[in-house]
């Protein structure tokens, strides 16, 4: 295997991540299975215990875990051009589809036949959303200070709080009582939660910007460069940014956009593009995708000099679980806003019921659900009309 040529290398990295990126539907769960498959099973670039350590390493670092496993991979196989180039081309087939989607959505979605198929798509997006928190629920709430942590962040959330402000909130407080310091008996972790809550309140109640190009790549790079947790709690943040801030996009747009990241291959992150091309069309679309994945590019290189400290702190892995608390809260604080808008009448609520039941008892591929959710809505739409 060592004798391979780098252009092989590469060559070889680029065409697995781009034939993934085309082909893989259901999260990141599935897709970082479909890559051990490829990786360790048939290809055997590297080991089982060298793709858990990848796992983990990129669990400690904000963004996207399976892009990330990608971009990780291809430095692995073929150096730095193979990390590009595996990041890359898993991100691209996903981001032209979300372009396709979105420039079909703006064109066309006056029709009433399109807000018909919204109609049934929303409340199964939220299904999925509860789906995921329970699961994540699982690992994430590993005893009374993360629960805590978390039922806070709702909490605060629901009150108004920045997004990024309570997931830092969060992780400083699990540390603080891990730490059993005096900093904990003194109070001093719940100023640190209150200063969380009361310091946004002046950026949340602030007016409409006027759009910037440079205002959406930098909402992206910041987004990107924070957001732990999976593709799901990307929805708190593009609620707060594009919604509350800066009063670009609606709470219907803000699903549709979630809804686009599910139905299309690859990142649940390529919504990123999907809100771009709303706000400023395709140079902006292009703008916010570059705004969103460019971190875990430069997370990535820079973990790959560090892992070896990085993986033997007891801090760091107990940050973590702060941080997946404090994410697991703001998932279900926007879980319940956005639920409000989704689920608006009998056929709305049955239609969430049954999509919550599907994915909670069965294996049943999200997207299979998306599209019989938006094809029931049509349904419904044309035998009420």
């Amino acid at each position: 295997m060592k004798g391979i040529r780098p252009s092989t290398r590469l060559r070889e990295t680029a065409l697995l991540f781009f034939r993934l990126g085309a082909t893989s539907f259901g999260g990141p769960a599935v897709y970082i299975s479909l890559m051990h498959a490829e990786t360790v099973r048939r290809r055997r670039w590297v080991d089982n215990q060298r793709f858990l350590d990848l796992i983990g390493a990129t669990n400690l670092i904000p963004g996207p875990n399976a892009t990330e496993m990608a971009i990780y991979l291809g430095l692995v196989r073929a150096g730095w051009p193979g990390m590009i180039a595996g990041g890359a081309l898993f991100i691209l087939p996903g981001m032209l589809a979300t372009l396709a989607l979105a420039w079909a959505y703006v064109t066309y979605g006056s029709m009433p036949e399109v807000g018909w198929v919204l109609y049934g798509v929303k409340p199964v997006v939220i299904a999925i959303v509860i789906q995921a928190l329970w699961s994540l629920g699982k690992n994430a709430l590993k005893g009374p200070v993360t629960a805590a942590a978390g039922a806070g962040v709702v909490v605060l959330y629901l009150l108004g709080s920045n997004e990024i402000a309570l997931l830092f909130a969060g992780a400083a407080l699990v540390l603080v009582v891990h730490a059993g310091r005096r900093f904990l008996r003194t109070g001093a972790a719940a100023v640190v939660i209150a200063a969380a809550a009361q310091a946004p309140l002046a950026v949340l109640q602030s007016v409409a910007a006027p759009f910037s190009q440079a205002t959406l790549f930098l909402a992206f790079l910041k987004i990107g460069a924070v957001l732990y947790g999976s593709g799901y709690v990307l929805l708190a943040f593009l609620r707060s940014e594009f919604v509350e801030n800066l009063g670009w996009l609606t709470d219907q747009q803000v699903l549709d956009a979630i809804a686009a990241g599910h139905i299309t291959p690859g990142p649940v992150f390529s919504s990123a593009t999907f809100v771009g091309y709303l706000a400023g069309g395709w140079p902006s679309a292009l703008l916010a995708t570059l705004g969103i994945f460019l971190p875990s590019f430069i997370f990535v290189g820079l973990l790959s000099r560090i892992l070896p400290l990085v993986r033997k702190s007891a801090w760091a892995a107990t940050f973590l679980d702060g941080v997946n608390a404090a994410s697991l809260g703001l998932m279900a604080g926007v879980t319940l806003q956005l639920g409000r808008a989704a689920a608006v009448d009998v056929f709305t609520i049955a239609l969430l019921a049954g999509a919550l039941f599907m994915v909670l008892r069965t294996r049943v591929n999200p997207v299979w659900l998306i599209v019989g959710g938006g094809l029931l809505g049509v349904a419904y739409k044309v035998v009420a009309s």
